[in-house]
């Protein structure tokens, strides 16, 4: 891998992460951990080996899905509290759904 793309994939990095950490808003949220989940692919699949393709496609696989279910509990929290904000998570299947999506997007046990 060039110097140039290893300098896009680190700045990607740290750009989703600063998004994602100061956001306030779900879709800012998601927007940080995307742009971590895109910059982080060329990283996995850098040989062009069969396993490193196979293993990019399911970590992208497995993030899309995490993500999916990250929107959805933002989505069921607004339709039940009618509030977008990150910090006004109250309905239980939405601390539940959001737990669960944290935890696919970090790999923690259950879910690795």
């Amino acid at each position: 891998m060039n110097p140039q793309a290893k300098l896009i994939s680190a700045t990607s990095l740290l750009l989703g992460t600063s998004i994602t950490i100061s956001s306030n808003h779900w879709m800012m949220a998601w927007v940080g951990l995307e742009i971590n989940t895109l910059a982080i692919l060329p990283l996995i699949s850098k040989s062009h080996h069969p396993r490193a393709i196979e293993a990019s496609t399911k970590y992208f696989l497995t993030q899309a899905a995490a993500s999916t279910l990250l929107l959805f509990s933002s989505m069921t929290n607004a339709w039940f509290s009618g509030q977008w904000d990150i910090t006004q998570l109250t309905h239980p299947m939405s601390c539940v759904l959001l737990t669960t999506a944290i935890s696919i997007k970090l790999g923690l046990v259950p879910f690795h």
